[in-house]
């Protein structure tokens, strides 16, 4: 079992959070900081200095380019085992993973993580990450979803709850839209960000569909 620091900032990171604590039986310690900050903060010890980034996992939603790589480094220093970063990968992140040999993973969504072969995102992953679904289908309508991965904001869950009784046809365009409803707070307004999000969950859903339509056409040539 890993244990995992969540560097949060006012409400971000509180669902990742949460969904830990619902989701896993991972050991989750908060570190919060002001939901606003100065935009340059040239001493950044005081924001780290008594943070405990000694984990397996650190998850860091600072939202600002002083503290992300400070937070980062500091939690290379302290012996973590791999970071994500809620962000652009940058040319700080990239130093300090190459500088520490650490695995970082940096994105603006918390849905994109996959298994990569680093033990502890490995076994973060077994849970939480890049959705994946398993759909059980009858008459052509949707009759039960199970989500074997989850995004950390929770999104997955919620619209796996949502789509029984949804039509096959309709289903993947359907998660897609009650990812967007979710109160998520990845970016909107652009071609990132929440429509991102809503992609995944879409072929996420196509995915486990055809993966049902398999299982059936199989049972069905051995009766």
């Amino acid at each position: 079992m890993i244990t995992i620091t969540v560097v949060t900032r006012g409400r971000y990171g509180q669902r990742a959070i949460r969904t830990i604590r619902e989701k896993t039986d991972f050991e989750v310690i908060d570190v919060p900081l002001p939901k606003y900050l100065p935009d340059f903060i040239e001493d950044t010890a005081p924001y780290t200095e008594n943070a405990d980034l000694s984990s397996d996992l650190v998850i860091i939603f600072a939202l600002h380019p002083d503290l992300t790589p400070a937070f980062a480094a500091c939690a290379a220093e302290s012996g973590a085992g791999a970071i994500i970063v809620s962000g652009s990968d940058t040319y700080e992140l990239r130093k300090i993973r190459d500088r520490y040999q650490i695995h970082i993973h940096a994105d603006e969504i918390c849905c994109s993580l996959l298994p990569c072969g680093d033990p502890v995102i490995d076994e973060f992953t077994e849970i939480l990450g890049r959705p994946r679904f398993k759909i059980s289908v009858n008459g052509g309508v949707i009759s039960d979803v199970c989500v074997v991965r989850g995004s950390p904001c929770g999104a997955t869950w919620w619209a796996a709850s949502q789509l029984a009784g949804t039509p096959v046809a309709d289903a993947p365009a359907r998660a897609g839209l009650l990812v967007q409803q979710y109160p998520c707070r990845a970016v909107r307004g652009t071609r990132g960000g929440i429509h991102r999000s809503a992609a995944i969950h879409k072929k996420a859903v196509e995915d486990a569909l055809a993966d049902a339509g398999r299982f059936d056409r199989e049972e069905h040539d051995h009766q």
